[in-house]
């Protein structure tokens, strides 16, 4: 019998590109999406036929306990969050209802539905926050700088919690900053891509951003889901940090996406205050040394490989935009 997969999250970035991995891997996979009136299922629509969307919801724990009974899957990756930054500073509760109470929800399901569920919680970089070593590690402090973050620390401690408490075969990944072309238009790197492409194509002239001088680890979304499946491959459950242990600037960012346009970034990105977080994270870099040594993952895209990618999607993109009169 073929493994079988639910995934939190699917229509977004990661929940893509794992539902593709978990695919090739003969998996059986289960999409659980919020009801709405405007379901987006573009970054799925290529393998939609494949997979099985049923409705659930991270604020409703009694749906994802019928979807639990009713599918029986072996592995819960729990990837549906409120994930943007900047939104948690002006949704701080509803952050905290979905990224924060949503695990608790999801971790007390497989309790009462079946323990021998196998869970993979999505924590983040962000929890690291005002860093208290360089690079964080699994053992570094967490000291989180937004309410997302705040969320974030949250669930990590309660799949930690449920883990010890009920013996859960329950692992968590802290993911550094991982994008792609399907990254969404509200994050930094992806406006920074459709950006220029669209400066490019003659559409804007200008790109107002925030902090050029914060750093990131950033590596391939595609990259980072292996990392996920291979922790729920493990005989025991643990947490890791999955990054590429080199940290770039936005400015360096900016520097290359806008240089792969033909593009020089200083004659058209400007400072807007609008994009200045009450509480900035300034630097992140991970050290990804046990994930390396226990589960035999590297990542294989690099940094400028990256940028190309979402750079030559974008200009793709606002180029078939302009074509159908899109824009």
């Amino acid at each position: 019998m073929p493994k079988r997969a639910l995934i939190t999250g699917i229509t977004g970035q990661d929940g893509s590109y794992l539902a593709e991995l978990l695919l090739e891997k003969g998996y059986e996979v289960i999409g659980m999406v919020r009801r709405s009136s405007t379901l987006n299922f573009e970054r799925i629509a290529h393998i939609q036929n494949d997979i099985c969307i049923v409705p659930g919801d991270l604020l409703d724990e009694v749906s994802m306990i019928h979807v639990l009974r009713d599918h029986r899957p072996d592995e819960f990756y729990n990837l549906a969050a409120q994930s943007f930054v900047q939104t948690s500073f002006s949704q701080a509760v509803l952050t905290g209802e979905t990224t924060a109470l949503g695990v608790t929800r999801a971790l007390d399901a497989i309790r009462i539905v079946d323990p021998s569920i196998r869970f993979y919680q999505a924590s983040s970089s962000e929890m690291f926050g005002k860093v208290q070593e360089v690079p964080q590690r699994e053992t570094t402090p967490f000291y989180p700088r937004s309410p997302y973050g705040v969320a974030k620390v949250y669930g990590h401690w309660i799949t930690v919690n449920y883990r010890e408490s009920y013996g859960l075969h329950a692992s968590s990944g802290m993911l550094f900053n991982h994008e792609s072309p399907r990254r969404g238009l509200e994050f930094v790197t992806r406006k920074i891509t459709n950006g220029a492409a669209r400066i490019k194509h003659g559409l804007d002239t200008t790109l107002p951003l925030g902090n050029l001088d914060a750093q990131r680890d950033w590596g391939f979304a595609g990259d980072y889901v292996r990392a996920m499946w291979l922790m729920l491959q493990q005989d025991e459950p643990d947490d890791y940090v999955v990054a590429t242990g080199q940290t770039h600037a936005v400015r360096e960012f900016c520097e290359l996406a806008f240089g792969h346009a033909g593009l020089e970034w200083q004659d058209h990105v400007v400072l807007d205050e609008r994009f200045m977080r009450p509480a900035e994270v300034d630097l992140l870099v991970g050290d990804p040394g046990k994930a390396k040594k226990l589960l035999d993952w590297e990542p294989e895209v690099s940094f400028g490989e990256l940028v190309r990618r979402m750079v030559e999607a974008d200009l793709e993109l606002v180029e078939r935009q302009k074509a159908s009169g899109i824009l």
